[in-house]
């Protein structure tokens, strides 16, 4: 068992890429606090992930499912097919290869939680 009380976990600044370049968020700024370090479960990763109001990541896919569940905010969920408003108490689950992305595009922040498969990979589906 283990408990993490969320105020002693650091916060670290992603890296940051306009659209058109190497690095996968793009935007202002965006934060991340992981929650699980990696030999605390076998099974998944669990972090927080906190956007910018006018940040987000680009057009990725994981090569597990991956949850998000939003804690603070509004923002955008994006396939290559369709655009979900979210804000804070929805629950989204992306299946394993589903080209997506998700942020803050507009004039507020958001935040979520992130659940991924142990092991899962993240690759950038965009220059």
């Amino acid at each position: 068992m283990k408990k993490v009380t969320m105020s002693d976990i650091p916060r670290t600044q992603a890296d940051m890429a306009p659209l058109g370049s190497g690095g996968l968020m793009t935007g202002t700024q965006v934060w991340r606090q992981a929650i699980l370090n990696p030999d605390d479960s076998s099974n998944f990763n669990f972090a927080i992930v906190a956007f910018d109001a006018g940040s987000r990541n680009k057009f990725h896919i994981h090569s597990g499912d991956q949850i998000l569940v939003i804690t603070e905010g509004k923002g955008k969920v994006a396939t290559d097919d369709e655009v979900l408003e979210v804000s804070e108490g929805d629950v989204v689950v992306i299946p394993a290869g589903e080209n997506h992305w998700h942020g803050a595009p507009d004039d507020t922040a958001m935040a979520h939680i992130t659940i991924t498969v142990k092991g899962s990979q993240t690759e950038q589906t965009e220059a």
